[in-house]
C-alpha cells in the first residue's frame, strides 16, 4: 500500500464565510489574561441555528465546533493546506486508490469520558451514508461502499472507485467522529477535541472550555466565548470598549478605519477561497435560458461592485475556482461589463421589454450590500429585481433546500466546491451531463495533471454557460486586540480553531 498525501489550497466557509485560526505566535502553554480567567472572546455576526453539524448546512456551526469540539480521522492543516493525521495517526491507501486503512490513536476519549473505538468511526460514517440520512453533505460520502472495523483500533474504508476528493472531504464536517449512539447533537455536542461545549445563550453567545483530558496538545486558553452581534457598528463598539478580543469576518470594511493606526489593535487582511456567488436558478423561468444568464453577467461591473460595497477589498474571480486551486484559469475576461451586449442578449431571449426577477438575500453584509448594487446594475439593462431579505434559517430551507428562488447571493466556503456544478440537484439546478462527466473523470483520475485539466475544462464550460455569476473572492478581514496571538492572516478551513489562540494581557 502507498501512503497518500493530498494538498488542499493554502488559503480557505456553504453558506457564510467560515473563520479560521492557526498556530501563529505564543507557546504551547495557556497564557492567562489580567483577570486570570484565560478567556478569549470573539465577536462574530452569524449565530448557528443548531449545534448539529450533521443535520444543518450553515457555516456558523463548524466555525465553533470543528477541530475545537469535534474531530475526524484527518484534518486540513491551516498553514500548508495538506491533509494530516488527527484521530488516525496514520493511514495507507491501496494501489488502486479504493481502500483506505486507518490506525486510530491510543488514549482518545470523548468529553463524557468514554473511549474512542473503531466502531464509533464505523457508526459515524454509516450514519452519513445510510438510506434516509439527512446529512446535507452526504454526497461527499457517496463514493463509500463499505466501512469496517477489523479490530478496536483499525478502520477500513472501501470506495466504489478512486476519488481525488474523498480524503479531503472527511477532513471537514462530514468526517467528524461521534460516539456510537450519540443523541441530542443539536444542544449537547460530545466530541474528542481540545475544547468542550459548556453553554449556549441563544441570541448572545456560545462558550467552550478547555478539555484538560485531551489526548494531544492542550488549548492555549481556558475558555473561548463566541459573541454574536449582528450590527456592524455594535460589533465595532464592543471591540473598542474592551468587550471583545477578536472581531472576525468583518462585515463592514468601511468601518475598519477606526482601528487602523490605533496601537491597541491589529487589522488583519488576508485571503480566502470564499466565493461570493450570484446564484441563478438554472431550471426556473427566464433564467433557464443561457442568454438571460449571460446578459446578467455582462450587466455587472464587478470592479465597481467591490469598490462600492466592500471598500475595494476582495479579488475578482470569473469562476468557482480561486487562484489557489491547481486547476485555476483566469476567467474574469469571459463576461466584461457590457450593458449594450446584455440588452442584445435579453432581446434575443424575448425580453426586449424587460423582465422581473426576485432575489432572496440572507443577512451577511456582503450579500445585502452586493444585492443592492446588482439590482441597480440590472435595472440599467431592463431587469427589475425585487430584493427579498430573509434570515438564514429561511435561506437554508427556501433557497438551499427547495431551490425555490430566482436569484440569491451567498459566499461559498467549502474548499474546492466547483464540484457542486456537477450535481444537478444542488440548488443552482445546473444540469449539464458533459460537466458532470468531466467532474467524475477528474475525481477518479490517479494522475493529478489529468485531474487538473478536467476540472479546468469543466470550469470553462460552467463560466461560458453562466451557470452563476461570481462577484468576488472574500478577503479575510479581522481586528485583533494587542496581546492576542495565534490568529491567521489567511482562512483555510470551515473551522475557527481557537485552540492555538493565546492572550497575554
Amino acid at each position: 500500500m502507498n501512503r497518500l498525501t493530498i494538498k488542499l489550497p493554502a488559503v480557505l466557509l456553504a453558506t457564510a464565510l467560515a473563520l479560521t485560526a492557526c498556530s501563529g505566535g505564543g507557546d504551547s502553554n495557556t497564557t492567562k489574561g489580567d483577570s486570570g480567567s484565560g478567556t478569549v472572546t470573539l465577536g462574530a455576526y452569524l449565530e448557528p441555528v443548531s449545534l448539529d453539524l450533521t443535520a444543518e448546512a450553515g457555516a456558523a456551526i463548524p466555525q465553533v465546533l470543528l477541530y475545537n469540539v469535534y474531530e475526524g480521522l484527518v484534518r486540513q492543516d491551516a498553514d500548508t493546506g495538506e491533509v494530516k493525521p488527527l484521530l488516525a495517526n496514520e493511514w495507507a491507501v491501496s494501489d488502486d486508490g479504493t481502500e483506505y486503512t486507518f490506525t486510530l490513536r491510543d488514549g482518545v476519549t470523548f468529553h463524557d469520558g468514554q473511549k474512542l473505538t473503531a466502531q464509533d468511526v464505523v457508526w459515524s460514517f454509516k450514519r452519513v451514508t445510510e438510506e434516509g440520512s439527512t446529512n446535507p453533505f452526504k454526497s461527499q460520502m457517496a463514493v463509500v461502499s463499505a466501512v469496517e472495523a477489523p479490530d478496536e483500533s483499525t478502520v477500513v474504508v472501501t470506495l466504489s472507485r478512486p476519488s481525488q476528493s474523498w480524503l479531503a472531504d472527511i477532513a471537514g464536517r462530514v468526517g467528524v467522529v461521534l460516539k456510537e449512539g450519540a443523541t441530542d447533537l443539536a444542544t449537547q455536542p460530545n466530541g474528542t477535541g481540545p475544547l468542550k461545549f459548556e453553554k449556549w445563550n441563544r441570541g448572545d453567545s456560545i462558550t467552550l472550555v478547555r478539555n484538560d483530558g485531551y489526548w494531544g496538545e492542550p488549548a492555549r486558553v481556558g475558555q473561548a466565548v463566541f459573541r454574536y452581534i449582528t450590527d456592524p457598528n455594535a460589533l465595532n463598539n464592543a471591540m473598542l470598549s474592551g468587550q471583545l478580543d477578536i472581531v472576525a469576518n468583518i462585515q463592514a470594511p468601511q468601518l475598519l478605519e477606526v482601528f487602523k493606526g490605533n496601537q491597541q489593535f491589529e487589522v488583519v487582511e488576508g485571503v480566502t477561497t470564499g466565493e461570493v456567488v450570484l446564484a441563478m436558478n438554472n431550471s426556473k423561468g427566464p433564467l433557464a435560458d443561457v442568454r438571460v444568464r449571460q446578459a446578467i453577467r455582462h450587466a455587472i461591473d464587478h470592479q465597481a461592485l467591490v469598490d462600492t460595497v466592500w471598500s475595494g477589498y476582495g479579488t475578482l474571480i470569473g469562476s468557482m475556482v480561486p487562484p489557489s486551486d491547481p486547476w485555476f484559469e483566469d476567467r474574469t475576461g469571459d463576461f466584461p461589463h457590457d450593458p449594450a451586449k446584455a440588452k442584445q442578449l435579453l432581446a434575443a431571449a424575448g425580453h426586449a421589454n424587460g423582465l422581473t426577477l426576485t432575489m432572496d438575500v440572507p443577512p451577511p453584509g456582503y450579500a445585502r450590500s452586493s444585492a443592492q448594487f446588482v439590482a441597480s446594475q440590472l435595472a440599467e439593462v431592463g431587469i427589475t429585481v425585487t430584493q427579498n431579505n430573509v434570515e438564514m434559517p429561511q435561506w437554508l430551507d427556501k433557497v438551499l433546500g427547495q431551490a425555490n428562488y430566482d436569484l440569491s447571493i451567498i459566499a461559498h466556503v467549502e474548499p474546492r466546491d466547483l464540484v457542486r456544478y456537477g450535481q444537478p440537484d444542488y440548488y443552482y439546478r445546473y444540469n449539464n451531463p458533459a460537466v458532470t462527466q468531466l467532474m467524475n473523470e477528474a475525481d477518479t483520475a490517479l494522475d493529478a495533471a489529468v485531474r487538473d485539466k478536467k476540472y479546468a475544462e469543466a470550469a470553462r464550460i460552467i463560466s461560458e454557460e453562466a451557470a452563476s455569476d461570481w462577484l468576488f473572492l472574500l478577503p479575510n478581514l479581522a481586528v485583533i486586540r494587542q496581546g492576542v496571538t495565534g490568529y491567521p492572516k489567511d482562512a483555510v478551513t470551515q473551522s475557527f480553531d481557537v485552540t492555538k489562540v493565546s492572550k497575554s494581557n
